[in-house]
């Protein structure tokens, strides 16, 4: 069975929306160049993100190629306003506006803002899982689902089968070693999930039953190659993953072979 990465994203600003790319460099601090580098903080530096905040998910952002600017949007407005990221007074200004309290974007272009401080790397999914997950759920459409888990990585096959990728971690003290192209990656766990996937990714709606749904789901279709001590519960979905400082500078790129270790 041959798998390639089929597709990778980027979340430029935590919680805002993703960027398609054809490849991505690794940083130093071992995250994808330009993922999650930018943070909406408060005023006592606290993140702002989907599970603090559902009008998060009415924001619309769009990017220059450079990741230089941003263009932000209320979901059902037709008025854009765009901001220099590196000049972020007039960016803070209008996001403080619209939340009702004062934040502002914080940076960190190394390491970013990781959910995980351990599994600091790219989360990664199948193709074929997230197309299993919108078949559990006939009325939303697999990039509904797709941008409900917010999965940096996906990789696909023919005959790749659903939740494929949970192979790619082992046991809780220790990680599993594979190959995206040239770079080395660390599968760490199945990722567990937060209240964000079961909201509309456009209008922050609740999904009425989601997790409920999913957890029973998940549990029936849990596949033999997946390690069932990791799943202290089953709303758990895609593989967090590390990428060691070794790595830095080489590039994921679309096509690229997936080779476990």
């Amino acid at each position: 069975m041959r798998v390639h990465l089929d597709s990778i994203l980027v979340f430029p600003i935590k919680s805002l929306d993703g960027v398609s790319l054809n490849e991505a460099g690794i940083t130093p601090g071992g995250i994808l160049e330009n993922d999650r580098v930018y943070s909406i903080v408060d005023a006592q530096g606290k993140v702002l993100n989907g599970k603090r905040d559902v009008r998060i998910h009415r924001l619309r952002s769009r990017f220059d190629a450079a990741f230089r600017e941003v263009a932000l949007s209320e979901q059902g407005t037709s008025s854009e306003e765009r901001f220099v990221l590196a000049e972020p007074d007039t960016l803070n200004r209008w996001l403080s506006g619209y939340f009702g309290f004062v934040v502002s974007l914080k940076r960190e272009p190394v390491s970013g803002f990781p959910d995980d401080r351990e599994a600091f790397g790219p989360t990664l999914v199948s193709t074929a899982s997230l197309r299993e997950i919108a078949g559990w759920y006939p009325a939303l459409p697999i990039e509904s689902v797709r941008r409900r888990f917010r999965a940096n990585l996906e990789v696909d096959g023919e005959g790749i089968p659903a939740f494929w990728e949970d192979g790619l971690y082992r046991g809780p003290e220790e990680q599993a070693p594979f190959h995206v192209g040239a770079v080395r990656i660390l599968g760490h766990n199945p990722c567990q999930r937060c209240v964000v996937p079961t909201r509309d990714p456009d209008t922050g709606a609740s999904t009425s039953g989601f997790q409920k749904e999913f957890m029973e789901r998940r549990r029936r279709t849990l596949p033999p190659w997946a390690n069932a001590s990791r799943f202290n519960h089953f709303y758990r979905f895609a593989v967090n993953t590390s990428i060691a400082p070794s790595e830095a500078g080489k590039r994921l790129r679309v096509g690229d072979p997936v080779e476990l270790a």
